[in-house]
C-alpha cells in the first residue's frame, strides 16, 4: 500500500512522549488561518511511499527513538487512514520489536456512516494527539473552514474505544485566547475520560515566509505572536471547564 507523503522529520520532539520519527501526510481539509504547513494542504501530491520504506528508514534510527516512536501528522492523516492503519500494524510488528504509535490530527475526517474505513488505524493507536481548534462552532468554521461537529465526533469515538489521548488547542490572540472560549473547550472534552494531557500551544509566526514563498495572502498577517506566559492560566481556564462539566454530569 502506497501513501501520499510530505515529507518525513527523523529527529521530532514535540510530536508526543520522547523522541519521534514523524511522517506528514499530504492533504489537508482545514484552512486553519494560522496553518504554518499549507503546503501538505493539496491533496494526491507528496511522495508515493509504501509502508515497508517507512519501517526500513524507521529501523536505520531505531536508536534516536528508544523512548519514543513513531507519529504520523499532516496534513491530516485521517484523509488516508488505510494507510496509516497498516504503517501502525507494521510499527507494532517491526523486526527490531515493537513500536509506540501516535496520530496527530485535527479529527475532521472522520466519518461515521464508514467505520471500516477506520478500524485498522484506530485498532492499531497507542495515543492519539487531538488538535481542537475551536470550543465554538461558528468561530470554528470561520477559523478553519471546516465545521466543528465531525471534531467532536472523532474524539467521542476515541473515548468510546478508551484510547488515550491528548488535547491540543493553539492559543491566538484575539481568536482563541480568552477564559471563556478555553472553559467551554473544557466543557467540551469533560466526556472524555480517555484524556491523558493537555497541551495549550501558544500561537507563532514561524508559517508567514512559506506563504509568501508560495504566493499565498497570510490571514493573521497583523495578529502578533501569543505572549507565552498567558499560557498556564488559559490552560486552567480549560481544566475548570472540565471539572464542572464532570460534575454537571455527575449530577
Amino acid at each position: 500500500m502506497l501513501g501520499n507523503i510530505h515529507s518525513i522529520e527523523t529527529f521530532g520532539t514535540v510530536d508526543g512522549p520522547g523522541v519521534r520519527f514523524v511522517v506528514f501526510m499530504q492533504g489537508c481539509p482545514m484552512r486553519c488561518a494560522y496553518c504554518h504547513n499549507p503546503d501538505t494542504w493539496k491533496p494526491g501530491e507528496g511522495c508515493k511511499t509504501s509502508v515497508a520504506q517507512i519501517v526500513d528508514e524507521f529501523e536505520r534510527n531505531r536508536a534516536f527513538y528508544r523512548n519514543g516512536g513513531i507519529t504520523v501528522t499532516g496534513g491530516e492523516p485521517l484523509l488516508q487512514p488505510q494507510f496509516v492503519g497498516e504503517l501502525f500494524a507494521a510499527m507494532h510488528e517491526a523486526p527490531g520489536g515493537r513500536v509506540h504509535t501516535c496520530l496527530d490530527s485535527s479529527g475532521f475526517g472522520w466519518l461515521p456512516g464508514k467505520p471500516e474505513r477506520f478500524e485498522k488505524l484506530l485498532g492499531e493507536c497507542d495515543l492519539v494527539l487531538l488538535d481542537v481548534k475551536h470550543a465554538h462552532a461558528d468561530a470554528h468554521k470561520r477559523l478553519t473552514g471546516c465545521d466543528l461537529a465531525p471534531v467532536l465526533a472523532f474524539g467521542g469515538e476515541l473515548a468510546r474505544r478508551n484510547i488515550p489521548a491528548v488535547i491540543r488547542h493553539v492559543a491566538v490572540p484575539g481568536i482563541t485566547d480568552s477564559e471563556e472560549e478555553c472553559e467551554a473547550l473544557g466543557r467540551l472534552i469533560a466526556p472524555w475520560r480517555n484524556v491523558v494531557g493537555l497541551e495549550v500551544l501558544p500561537y507563532h509566526t514561524m508559517g508567514v515566509e512559506k506563504y509568501a514563498e508560495l504566493g499565498i495572502e497570510y490571514p493573521l498577517a497583523e495578529t502578533p505572536a501569543m505572549n507565552k506566559a498567558r499560557i498556564p492560566a488559559l490552560r486552567q481556564s480549560i481544566l475548570r471547564g472540565m471539572k464542572a462539566g464532570r460534575a454537571q454530569l455527575a449530577r
